[in-house]
């Protein structure tokens, strides 16, 4: 062996040495190979922050055999991700395993296919130490919060509990738009939607009413809508003016590593979580059928809009061959960056952008094929030419004859659009979490027409709360305010929903109330951890770090000096104060006392104690029961927890029973068998008796229409 390239998975690996041969052996350092142990705090603060690195627990072999390898190779290129926690992988990887810092040993790839590689392997640089020191001063400074600040969040709260320094922001974004909610007063309104058929045509279209006499109407209650309604009976409708025009609308930039999770959320239903994993399987690549091993996309952490010139001609070729002159722009469309991005890598875009989701669907997974075809739609579309609309305007004033001859004279608007040229919309279409006006294709009307009114009413409405953040839009708000970066936005909403300081409804992010306790706590006592702009400042100067502004050391300091002088306030302060929190009290009574047993949460979880404690001292498992039955025993199935936090099923009559399944129990009875049917992943109803067998697909529900 003469040359080694260390990457951190073996995906990747399997995928480089491909491309790079036999004079090449290309291993993987999977993840971190060196870290600041979780026993302690792991960081000397009275010098400077010096952090006490070891080798991750289990990779002591790994580390050996890394070295072996190191001592027989003329030549090591280190060749992890081309972030900045990449680029500290690969130098505690030539800390340990004693490389020279100023060897330009360091290769970096947005892409992974043969040429990228090869263009790498050829041209490497020296390890970037500014983007070493950025990620450790993430390291020390999320250290420093969450071992400093989480003995005494526990200790004033429960027992357990941990704050972390972006998270907790995070989970004031949510607090703060549950209050508003709860604060919210709803408005009456009522609006006077009319259905009209114009002469020429058969078809109904709708129309409001928007104005009077004196201007624009606001309908607050049915009194008013009532008098307007008294006015419209027996009244003329003569349209007034149509107003013709055209608009365009543009494409959407390829995506960022925030727009991609927001969009795979909406349109996917995946979660932050499964799209980063996904996108993390195209990108390192695969085994593509007629074309050969090939990461499918470009690197996905990023915030950039930029894309290469290369992939440009080559996607602007393709939207040639494949729809023609007239979906191309005259001019190629460039989208401006935000000024806070770090700019470090191209959008996420198709590696060959030739390479349409129907040429890989076989080589794929149905999720990777899912995810892929919005990637490649999104930055497809993003080359092509404009929609073109061709949009009406219609006013119709309605009046009786004496009313009309009076002035007093109401007017109903109505709106709608045809597409005069499809354009990018052919490929792809933007979702948003907001719903959207409907307009819709209105008939050929004219100037003093007479219509024909087919129905009108008067409709109740009530302003509407803020809602509630999904995981889609709280990833944008983070993005908008600047807190947290591409890479940790995933992380930020699993540590607040595993911590249970965030819980799902549907697809909402509601407060818990030891969220809410938390939050309260931390404005109260310590109001920079949670403050939006001061946590958006850090991050920027982490960027300024990472370019070589400023010092991290200087900035370590900083913010520890402040930090640690307002933890000692908090502590003389709250001394002999502990926050109560409310208790969930069950139907269960303890066996020992008769109480009726609340639930807690512990260390490992819920669980069932006796209020009377420390008189009686009784606890037990906290189980959730669902509806399904056993499938071996008929005892009831119960919802239990793996080691690692997921939840899985199983027959409470264990250990006499070891019935246990990852499929969810459903209410639903097997018509075969009679009894309960488990869904799997993808929707599919099974019975798991295996003596039947039956499945089926889940009906899906149908989503309500929007009213006319």
């Amino acid at each position: 062996m003469s040359k080694l390239v260390i990457v951190e998975s073996p995906s990747k690996a399997k995928t480089i040495q491909k491309y790079l041969g036999q004079s090449y052996k290309v291993t993987a350092s999977v993840g971190h190979i060196r870290d600041l142990p979780a026993a302690k705090l792991s960081v000397d603060v009275k010098n400077d922050f010096a952090p006490k690195y070891a080798i991750v627990k289990g990779k002591e072999k790994l580390v050996k055999e890394l070295k072996e390898m190191v001592s027989d190779a003329d030549s090591v290129y280190l060749a992890t991700d081309p972030d900045r926690e990449g680029e500290a992988i690969s130098w505690h990887l030539a800390t340990v395993l004693d490389l020279d810092m100023n060897e330009k040993n360091r290769v970096k790839f947005n892409e992974i296919n043969k040429a990228s590689v090869t263009k790498g392997i050829e041209n490497p640089e020296k390890i970037d130490l500014d983007l070493v020191d950025a990620q450790q001063a993430r390291r020390i400074l999320d250290r420093i919060v969450g071992y400093k600040l989480s003995p005494f969040v526990s200790q004033k709260i429960r027992r357990g509990l941990s704050a972390g320094r972006v998270q907790s922001v995070a989970v004031r974004l949510i607090v703060d738009r549950e209050e508003e909610i709860r604060k919210f007063n709803a408005e009456e309104y009522w609006t006077i939607d009319a259905r009209f058929a114009a002469p020429s045509s058969k078809k109904a279209f709708s129309a409001s009413l928007t104005a009077d006499e004196n201007g624009k109407v606001k309908i607050e209650n049915r009194q008013q809508a009532d008098s307007y309604l008294a006015r419209l009976e027996n009244a003329e409708y003569i349209v007034d003016s149509v107003k013709k025009g055209t608009r365009k609308r543009q494409p959407a930039p390829p995506f960022t590593t925030s727009t991609l999770q927001q969009d795979a959320s909406r349109k996917l239903g995946f979660q932050g979580k499964k799209t980063m994993k996904l996108a993390q399987e195209l990108y390192e690549g695969m085994e593509i059928k007629g074309i050969g091993t090939t990461g499918l996309i470009t690197y996905m952490r990023t915030d950039s809009l930029r894309i290469s010139e290369q992939a440009r001609q080559e996607g602007n070729q393709f939207i040639l061959s494949e729809y023609g002159k007239s979906y191309l722009p005259d001019k190629p469309r460039y989208y401006k960056t935000k000024s806070n991005a770090q700019d470090g890598h191209e959008a996420i875009r198709p590696t060959v952008p030739s390479l349409s989701p129907d040429r890989v669907k076989d080589s794929l997974t149905a999720d990777q094929f899912k995810l892929y075809s919005l990637i490649w739609k999104r930055f497809t579309a993003s080359l092509m030419s404009a929609c073109v609309q061709d949009t009406v305007k219609v006013e119709i004033s309605a009046a009786r004859e004496e009313d009309r001859q009076k002035g007093r004279t109401l007017v109903l608007s109505a709106s709608g659009y045809s597409v005069k040229f499809d354009g990018y919309t052919r490929l792809y279409e933007v979702s948003t979490d907001e719903d959207e006006d409907e307009e819709s294709v209105l008939p050929e009307i004219h100037e003093n027409d007479r219509l024909k009114l087919k129905s009108i009413e008067g409709n109740q409405h009530f302003t509407q709360p803020p809602a509630r953040y999904s995981e889609a839009s709280l990833i944008k708000a983070l993005e908008e305010t600047g807190v947290g970066r591409p890479s940790t936005y995933v992380s930020i909403v699993s540590t607040i929903l595993q911590r249970e300081y965030v819980k799902r409804e549907k697809k909402q992010l509601v407060p818990t109330e030891l969220g809410e306790a938390v939050v309260n706590l931390l404005k109260q006592q310590f109001p920079n951890i949670v403050n939006v702009k001061f946590t958006a400042n850090m991050e920027s100067d982490l960027d300024k770090i990472e370019a070589g502004e400023v010092d991290y050391i200087a900035m370590l300091h900083k913010f520890y000096d402040g930090f640690e002088e307002t933890l000692d306030k908090a502590k003389k302060e709250m001394s002999g104060v502990k926050i109560q929190l409310q208790e969930d009290v069950t139907d269960i009574p303890c066996e020992k006392c008769g109480r009726m047993m609340v639930v807690k949460v512990g260390r490992f979880g819920k669980f069932l104690a006796c209020p009377g404690y420390p008189e009686c001292k009784n606890t037990k498992p906290f189980v959730v029961e669902t509806n399904a039955k056993c499938p071996v025993c008929g005892g009831k199935v119960i919802e239990k927890k793996s080691k690692k936090g997921y939840a899985f099923y199983g027959c409470d009559n264990y250990p006499d029973c070891n019935f246990m399944t990852w499929d969810k129990p459903t209410d639903e009875i097997c018509p075969k068998c009679g009894k309960s049917l488990f869904k799997r992943k993808g929707g599919l109803l099974v019975c798991l008796d295996e003596k039947c067998g039956f499945e089926k697909k889940a009906e899906r529900k149908k989503r309500a229409k929007k009213e006319e």
